[in-house]
């Protein structure tokens, strides 16, 4: 349950427009529902942390997932799945709610009973190469459904550094900017050098043998010489989104 769902609700209580049953009703699954022997769904999560908890779909059965995403459904305006495979996605379209969309660039799903409402601006996601544009667009998809409006410029990588220099004024516009590299990992500092916003560095796994699957560009991200870099994990574009929407939101309170 989200917190204004919980002012209309108490609201309605409030004005009679509820009895004491219904409200109980409304709120017997918090903080948690079991699902089976195989989920606790945290419906509490939104009121402590402003956003619903978010299905992660890898190691789940195409089942599992629509029964946890209808019951945040039931409870929450916006629903997230992140690494979601098309082709899982096609076995479980039918039995999601219509408002339910499948962004394939991402491997996300997401629900959005509110899509016309306010974005906050202020994010900025760019990445080094075209390769690295399925973990920025899991970022992407993240911010906007947590209520920013997102702006990407992508492949503008270190190798061609006069690409990165054409957008300079939109880098110093960001209230925060997510900088996403495989490869060595160089961008983030580069990007750091050229700003006051902070930085959340994303490694990714592209690259070759000696990259490790991300691990070098990691390691180059935490040893960044610029300041107010901030690293998270190999391919972790969700992660970089919520730390991402959460600075912004410090700006609009």
């Amino acid at each position: 349950m989200q917190l204004n769902s919980l002012y209309s609700l108490l609201e309605a209580f409030q004005n009679k427009d509820l009895s004491i049953e219904q409200v109980f009703e409304k709120l017997r699954d918090l903080p948690f529902e079991q699902v089976g022997l195989e989920a606790h769904i945290d419906h509490h999560r939104a009121l402590r942390t402003g956003f619903p908890e978010v299905i992660f779909a890898e190691g789940k059965t195409p089942n599992q997932i629509v029964e946890i995403f209808n019951k945040l459904a039931d409870k929450n305006d916006q629903v997230l799945v992140t690494r979601l495979k098309e082709h899982v996605y096609q076995i479980i379209c039918s039995e999601l709610p219509n408002q339910a969309q499948y962004h394939a660039k991402g491997s996300a799903l997401t629900l959005d009973k509110h899509p016309e409402r306010a974005r906050r601006k202020g994010i900025l996601i760019i990445t080094a190469g075209t390769a690295d544009i399925p973990v920025a667009e899991e970022a992407a998809i993240t911010a906007d459904l947590m209520g920013n409006q997102v702006e990407r410029i992508y492949d503008v990588g270190v190798s061609g550094l006069h690409r990165l220099l054409h957008y300079l004024p939109l880098l110093q516009e960001a209230c925060v900017i997510v900088v996403i590299a495989g490869m060595e990992g160089a961008l983030p500092s580069v990007v750091g050098g050229l700003v006051s916003a902070p930085i959340i560095a994303v490694p990714t796994s592209i690259g070759y043998g000696a990259s490790f699957g991300g691990l070098a560009a990691l390691l180059a991200m935490l040893n960044s010489c610029a300041s107010g870099v901030a690293v998270v994990n190999i391919d972790n574009g969700y992660g970089a989104a919520v730390l991402a929407s959460k600075i912004n939101r410090l700006g609009f309170l």
